[in-house]
């Protein structure tokens, strides 16, 4: 009876790592020279080879696709997943769903796990960046990302100055082709993952919504950010100019307890302040019960500009002004284009932001 071939799962527990560790190793990544050298030693005892995985995806390929998300609570990523699961019933694909908690960690592992399973599609919001994801993509991974590119500080600077929407059918360009048609200089260095994606235009977004704030008459001006908000933040420190109020940009970690506890923080210790953006729903959401709290009127003492539109937001009292993006149709268009890639690589695809005004905002006296 031939014997089970060794996973890279098996690997990691022999050597007493993480399966993103054997990955970075194996792929020639950072890591200790000891760590380096037990994984080494536990992958040839074992005769793990890293071939071996895209040998699976050709040979044992399932069908289907994976989705990876930061929060499966998370209505926008609700939202995504909606557009996702339409595109693949369509053409018959099954999917299947995996919560990263924004961890790059646990990204990895769902990512050794559709690999094992011959699963050779994956949409990803990712959490980490090209470390995690290069092993996969060099396995054979087809790789579409979502909402927010793989985390790399020159990658994150740049691609928060998207030019205009595009789309397939009238020329879409890939981000860098944004970039130059925005003016902007190409990146002093190749980017570490050549990987199609679908983004809504951030940029926009925010510089709408500053400029609206701003014609209110509000000079100072919060964001409140979280995970995967590094172009938005960017945004938001260009819209705003120079110089930037540090102490009015302020980030919270991804549970809903930490968003809470940012938006209570700047609200105290910044009572001079007269509006807050924030970078996502759940810091909205966030705001909206940490100005309930303080006895803070919406919009008479602080007006709130949320980024997402959910259901919930024309619910509050008052209604939230926010910048929409559209959730359902970035997951179509993610699925879209990781069930078209083969014979030649889909291009990127740009989303428009559109500010939706609620009675959230009002004037500065």
């Amino acid at each position: 009876m031939e014997s089970r071939r060794a996973t890279i799962k098996d690997v990691a527990e022999a050597a007493g790592v993480g399966v993103a560790t054997v990955s970075r190793v194996l792929s020639g990544g950072s890591a200790s020279p000891e760590t380096r050298e037990r994984v080494l030693a536990v992958a040839a005892h074992l005769d793990y080879r890293p071939s071996a995985l895209g040998r699976n995806l050709r040979q044992r390929r399932t069908g289907g696709m994976g989705l990876f998300v930061p929060d499966l609570t998370d209505t926008f990523y609700g939202q995504l997943a909606e557009g996702v699961l339409a595109c693949a019933r369509s053409a018959g694909e099954p999917v299947v769903l995996g919560s990263t908690g924004d961890d790059p960690e646990q990204e990895a592992e769902l990512v050794g796990m559709l690999l094992e399973q011959g699963v050779d599609r994956v949409i990803a919001v990712p959490a980490g960046g090209a470390e995690t994801w290069s092993p996969a993509i060099k396995a054979g991974m087809t790789v579409v990302f979502a909402d927010r590119l793989p985390s790399d500080p020159s990658t994150d600077a740049r691609l928060d100055r998207p030019g205009s929407p595009s789309d397939e059918g009238s020329g879409a360009a890939t981000v860098s082709d944004l970039m130059l048609l925005d003016g902007l200089p190409p990146v002093s260095r190749a980017r570490p993952l050549d990987v199609p994606a679908v983004l809504a235009d951030d940029r926009a977004g925010i510089r709408t919504a500053v400029r609206y704030l701003r014609g209110l008459g509000h000079r100072r001006i919060a964001f409140l950010g979280g995970p995967g908000h590094g172009r938005r933040v960017t945004a938001f420190r260009e819209a705003v100019g120079a110089p930037v109020d540090e102490e009015l940009v302020v980030f919270a970690t991804g549970s809903r307890d930490s968003a809470y506890a940012a938006a209570s923080v700047l609200f105290q210790s910044r009572p001079d302040l007269t509006a807050v953006v924030t970078g996502g729903n759940v810091l909205g959401e966030a705001a909206v019960l940490a100005a309930r709290e303080l006895d803070l009127r919406v919009p008479r003492d602080v007006s709130l500009v949320m980024y997402d539109d959910v259901p919930w937001a024309e619910l509050c009292s008052p209604p939230l002004t926010v910048i929409a993006q559209p959730g359902r149709d970035m997951g179509y268009r993610a699925a879209e284009l990781v069930l078209r890639a083969g014979s030649r690589r889909p291009r990127s695809v740009l989303l428009p932001t559109e500010l939706i005004v609620r009675g959230s905002c009002g004037p500065r006296h």
